[in-house]
């Protein structure tokens, strides 16, 4: 039997707390998975989340777990990681989630947790607690991850326009209302795949802190399917305030438009999650989105929204941090 290193009721508690988490993280992020495809028509809306959610449960057959172990062991130094930091970092990307949810921004649920880690750590022990090297990755990919989306959305459009010059626009337009059945499917699973990991990973970072698990022991398997369970239960509930901002504010889109973002954002989630690194969904869908709609003119991108996203994607990270490092401090006086 393991020895905890705190009482097996916080445990459960902050396990059962990450969980809320990946439900929130599946319901704020179910706009980025579905909003192109409601948005073109092609599927109703509780159709289009039954159909995401599938996907994000389905992906726990595809991938591999590289990117819980980067924020489980290389984000944060985990000598210094306990039950206040763990309660910090969840509650401060929780409270954010709920905020940008409640406004209809789509900020990115990954960059949210990340944020709480950084603040609950540095609360605790200063910045020399953080790695470098695990943070790097991801606050580089806040700029790389709807950069690749803004370049492979655009260029599948433009290769698209170029193959189907001379066809009828109405053929055009009905095969790829079946191919983005296929795309908004295989970005599905990209987002599970991605995103329920990073609920993994601080689970991962709280059973080894309790003594529950060690450093070099694989994950359980319980955590790996409750997580994708989690997530999967929150894009089926879908958050609504955030698929008009993502399927209608930022530019019009058609079906081939919309095969052509989905597209384009799965292939930037596929690599990311590969290399283990941990990338906001958000951000790749919405770059690839502006990609598709900027291929035809600038002018059909509503910049003035896409702004405003933007401006959400800055201040995710210190907002988040912020909250949880009075979450830290709160939590310390009461557990």
């Amino acid at each position: 039997m393991p020895t905890y290193q705190f009482s097996i009721y916080i445990l459960v508690f902050l396990v059962g707390l990450a969980l809320v988490f990946d439900f929130m993280n599946g319901f704020h992020d179910a706009a980025n998975a579905i909003a192109t495809v409601v948005s073109t028509g092609v599927l109703k809306p509780h159709t289009a989340v039954a159909m995401a959610a599938m996907s994000n449960c389905v992906a726990i057959f595809v991938f591999d777990l590289h990117v819980a172990a980067t924020v489980g062991k290389g984000t944060v130094d985990p000598a210094i990681i306990d039950h206040y930091v763990v309660f910090g970092a969840l509650v401060g990307a929780i409270a954010w989630n709920v905020i940008t949810w409640y406004y209809g921004i789509p900020s990115s649920s990954s960059h949210a947790l990340i944020g709480g880690l950084v603040g609950a750590a540095i609360a605790k022990a200063g910045s020399g607690s953080l790695i470098a090297s695990g943070l790097f990755k991801t606050i580089a990919f806040i700029v790389i991850s709807p950069f690749l989306g803004f370049m492979l959305g655009s260029l599948m459009m433009l290769l698209v326009s170029w193959i189907f010059v001379n066809s009828q626009s109405g053929k055009v337009d009905k095969w790829f209302r079946r191919l983005q059945l296929v795309s908004a499917s295989l970005y599905s699973l990209g987002h599970g795949g991605n995103d329920a990991q990073k609920t993994m990973g601080i689970i991962w970072m709280l059973l080894i802190a309790a003594g529950a698990t060690g450093t070099e022991e694989r994950l359980p398997l319980w955590v790996v399917i409750s997580c994708y369970a989690a997530i999967g239960g929150g894009t089926l509930f879908g958050g609504w305030r955030i698929v008009k901002t993502m399927g209608q504010k930022i530019t019009k889109l058609k079906p081939v438009g919309g095969f052509c973002a989905e597209t384009g954002g799965a292939i930037t989630l596929f690599v990311a999650t590969a290399l283990g690194i941990p990338v906001s969904t958000t951000h790749t869908i919405t770059g690839a989105i502006v990609g598709v709609g900027s291929s035809r003119k600038m002018s059909a991108v509503r910049w003035g929204v896409a702004g405003n996203i933007v401006w959400a994607w800055i201040l995710t990270i210190p907002a988040s941090a912020f909250i949880a490092a009075v979450a830290w401090w709160v939590g310390t006086l009461i557990f």
